[in-house]
């Protein structure tokens, strides 16, 4: 044993350990989430339970557990009873999403194969066996005929809320964009006393054009609306009740205790499908969250654009053209620990400095007329970006020195031997040669970035943003715009969700989405490495 603490073996052998031991660990968080998260869009098999007092329950059985026998009434304590957890939907009517349900009050557990799920734009799912269609209040479908029906109609509901959703949010929104514009010009030429009545005119007609094609889309909305309106699925609720919805409140429904495997495979397609490009509806329990996907790679890129530059630049001068001394040894000290500093820390910056100094200012300067409304004195993306560059510069400058350090010495001389200046051998070949390692703290920087929340929730990041930062109206980039984030938006659904129970699959599932991205990210920056250090194999790299 000594002689093994002599060579220093067994610390090889107890670093290694700590390694194997960290590498289980994030294995087994990764296989968690992904466990949790896979599954959330799989249609599970409807249960229907009559307690031992008559009433009936039907939902999706999610958890199961045993019971304590300190929980059980006395005359079961000498026996195995379990609970389970059974989503029940039907929110409108239950008032909650979930129940525990004992098998000691049971008489009967089953799987009728005709109880059907209709997923909803609101309330939640709704569970139950179908009644039938109305029109006008009076049936046009029951029994075996109406399942056929309420698919064939159901089709046609939502390719006619598909349009009016585009309407509204591309055609109508943009031209609510360009009256707003509008009106922001007539505001700057009083402001600045230029507002001449030719040119009023001219904009008020203008806007008055523009007035008369909303009224038009809005027509043809309302239109839209007249054509579902009449229509309403009725349900039989497992207690005999029965439950009534308009048509266009209804996403899709199906059968799941009648489903092969094939089918439930293409509606977790569809379901996924819906995840990645969708919005969110429902406070973000449901739907897509595409605009966070959106704003979480814009971001990260925007950071990334700042970062780099910035960061190399400042390894760049501290490693090849500043005299060392106290100074700079001061300097990396300063680095090395902002790379410490609370996150939040940062976002109180950016705050203080980018939105109101910075954003502030350019509203004085450019944007006077505007105030006390703010154009640039609030967050927005633009913001946040720069806020998580100031957070991951010193892991770029760390990166890059450590790059530069690894070139040999006889490169540099050999190019300095045959005349090239001082920029020249670090242009060409310095930093080339260095690349990969600066790419690696640039994938440090990216993973960093992407998983912070905390400086985003005071510099632009927000529950939901209805407009992209990216569109097709000028400038096309609004880097003022507030976004949307993955990060932000786990956080907002899994603690800020009046329904927790039923946004916790969607935590997981949007957990296991940003864990991909980053990945993803970094795998585009880890193969540019590796190219790199091909071509620069004859490198210290």
């Amino acid at each position: 044993m000594r002689k093994l603490f002599k060579t220093g073996e067994i610390y090889l052998w107890f670093t290694g350990a700590v390694l194997g031991l960290i590498i289980l660990m994030v294995a087994g968080l990764l296989f968690i989430v992904s466990l949790n998260g896979v599954g959330v869009f799989w249609p599970s098999n409807l249960a229907e339970v009559k307690y031992s007092d008559g009433r009936v329950l039907l939902g999706e059985i999610k958890e199961e557990e045993e019971i304590p026998q300190s929980a059980l009434p006395e005359k079961y304590r000498d026996e195995t009873q379990k609970r389970f957890q059974m989503k029940i939907g039907n929110r409108d009517v239950y008032g909650s999403d979930f129940r525990w349900v004992s098998t000691y009050e049971l008489n009967e557990l089953y799987y009728p194969d005709d109880a059907i799920c209709i997923e909803r734009r609101e309330f939640g799912n709704l569970y139950g066996r179908l009644a039938g269609i109305k029109d006008n209040g009076v049936f046009i479908a029951q029994g075996g005929s109406a399942i056929t029906t309420f698919k064939t109609l159901l089709d046609k509901s939502n390719e006619v809320f598909d349009r009016k959703y585009q309407l509204e949010k591309n055609e109508i929104g943009k031209i609510n964009y360009d009256i707003e514009q509008q009106r922001l010009r007539i505001k700057k030429l009083k402001f600045y006393g230029q507002d001449d009545p030719v040119t009023v005119l001219s904009i008020e007609k203008t806007i008055a054009d523009l007035e008369n094609k909303y009224k038009v889309l809005q027509g043809e909305v309302d239109e839209l609306n007249v054509k579902t309106s009449s229509l309403s699925v009725v349900v039989t609720l497992a207690d005999g009740s029965q439950k009534e919805i308009e048509l266009s409140k209804a996403i899709r429904f199906y059968q799941p205790n009648g489903m092969n495997v094939f089918e439930k495979t293409k509606y977790y397609s569809v379901k996924v499908h819906e995840f990645l490009f969708d919005d969110p509806r429902e406070s973000n329990t449901e739907g897509g969250v595409f605009p966070a996907i959106f704003g979480t790679v814009m971001m990260v890129l925007l950071m990334t654009v700042f970062v780099v530059p910035f960061g190399v630049m400042a390894a760049l001068y501290l490693r090849e053209y500043a005299k060392q001394g106290l100074m700079v040894r001061l300097t990396r000290i300063a680095v090395n620990n902002l790379a410490g500093v609370p996150s939040i820390v940062f976002g109180i910056f950016g705050l203080g400095f980018f939105v109101y100094a910075c954003g502030g200012t350019i509203d004085a300067l450019f944007y006077p007329d505007r105030l006390p409304t703010p154009t640039w004195g609030t967050g927005g993306i633009l913001w946040a970006s720069l806020t998580l560059s100031l957070l991951t510069v010193p892991v770029v400058i760390v990166a890059t020195e450590e790059a530069l350090a690894a070139v040999p010495r006889g490169a540099r001389d050999a190019s300095l031997a045959l005349g090239a200046t001082k920029w020249q051998t670090t242009w060409r070949v310095v930093l080339p040669a260095s690349t990969p390692g600066i790419l690696t703290g640039v994938i440090l920087a990216m993973a960093r970035g992407a998983g912070e929340v905390a400086p985003l929730m005071i510099t632009g990041v927000v529950k939901l943003a209805p407009n992209l930062p990216l569109d097709t109206s000028f400038p096309f980039f609004h880097l003022d715009r507030k976004f949307m984030h993955l990060g932000f938006h786990i956080y907002d659904v899994g603690f800020q969700s009046p329904n927790v129970e039923a946004a916790k699959p969607m935590v997981f599932m949007t957990a296991l989405l940003l864990i991909l991205i980053v990945l993803m990210l970094n795998l585009t920056a880890i193969i540019i490495r590796a190219r790199l250090r091909k071509k620069y194999k004859g490198s210290a790299f």
